[in-house]
């Protein structure tokens, strides 16, 4: 979205005028997974508004199930590669369609190069990711965000030189203020695009608020193309995160509102159980609407009258409005499958 150069993965184009894309981690190992399963949670997230899938390839036993992964994936996947170059080697040759590497952990520049030809025979783009915890060593007293941005730009003459520009670099640390000066000193040296997210951030509370903070400040500086929000936790509440940040900064639009209250003595309804049970389903539904979710009658009928659709309720009774009217009260025992049937009609 801010960058002037753009690279191309698969059907994803990051940077120029696009769109700033999502993603996110696989969080299981690729060579014990059952590929269906994660072929239908990764459609699950693409609905959800998810651009891109990164999975860690660490040894040949994932291979099979990596080009399966590949071959069969909504959205375009990525190698995460560390310290073996021969595995990169293989996840290109697997499909990859990207893969993230530091050259700076697999050795001589040779094997570098040698990854970067693979790449530019097979169409696949590169991120050159850099962490403030895997650095090559700086001059004494240099700063990480130095240390990290000027490796990034030594890296991207090595792949200039060899006739490569599909790519995309990260500067991430688990340090708001390095990760946004880091990201500030590479973009004023160069037009690639950037890759941001703060590293290693924590549960959903404290990553949500540090990495909003750092998108914040990026964003408005013209700084970062594509995003992660790193969270001890779901990949799900990564990908919800970063759309809900998306929004909030008004970067994108679309798809489901969620309003919902934090709960008092006055509930009869769980709505915080509820909206767990529904949430993902929510955000898989791909209407410009917004749905709020009351615990009781103080506020539910007012809130709902800015929604258009809304469900609260008294003990086992649970009532659904649409567009500030009623529209049916149903047995709590059937509440989601009631507020995805009145969703479907609009």
């Amino acid at each position: 979205m801010f960058s002037g150069k753009v690279a191309q993965v698969r059907d994803i184009f990051i940077g120029g005028d696009n769109p700033v894309a999502v993603q996110t981690m696989y969080d299981s190992q690729i060579a014990s997974c059952d590929v269906e399963e994660v072929l239908h949670r990764l459609r699950v997230l693409k609905s959800m508004g998810c651009d891109l899938i990164r999975f860690s390839y660490v040894s040949s036993a994932d291979r099979e199930n990596f080009a399966a992964i590949c071959s069969g994936s909504p959205m375009p996947v990525v190698a995460d590669i560390h310290f073996d170059y021969k595995m990169a080697l293989e996840a290109i040759q697997a499909g990859a369609d990207k893969i993230r590497i530091n050259p700076g952990n697999i050795g001589p520049k040779w094997k570098t190069e040698e990854v970067v030809k693979a790449a530019l025979d097979h169409s696949t783009a590169i991120r050159i990711g850099l962490n403030n915890g895997s650095l090559p060593r700086g001059r004494e007293g240099d700063r990480p965000e130095d240390i990290m941005a000027d490796s990034a730009l030594e890296y991207l003459s090595w792949f200039a030189s060899w006739g490569f520009d599909n790519t995309v670099v990260s500067l991430k640390s688990s340090d708001i203020a390095t990760t946004i000066s880091a990201n500030r000193k590479l973009k004023a040296a160069c037009d690639v695009p950037l890759h941001i997210g703060v590293t290693e951030a924590g549960g959903v509370v404290s990553s949500c608020i540090r990495s909003t903070y750092a998108f914040t400040k990026l964003f408005e500086e013209g700084i970062g193309d594509t995003m992660r929000v790193s969270i001890t936790g779901s990949i799900e509440d990564e990908v919800h995160a970063a759309v809900e940040i998306l929004r909030a900064l008004g970067y994108s639009k679309g798809g489901v509102r969620i309003v919902s209250c934090p709960r008092c003595g006055r509930h009869t309804f769980d709505s915080q159980g509820f909206l767990k049970q529904v949430e993902n389903r929510l955000l898989t539904v791909n209407k410009d609407i917004t749905v709020a979710i009351m615990g009781c009658q103080v506020n539910g009928p007012g809130e709902a009258k800015n929604a258009d659709v809304a469900i609260t309720g008294i003990g086992n009774k649970v009532f659904l409005y649409y567009r500030g009217q009623l529209y049916r009260d149903v047995d709590v025992s059937v509440a989601e499958d009631s507020l995805f049937d009145l969703i479907d009609k609009i």
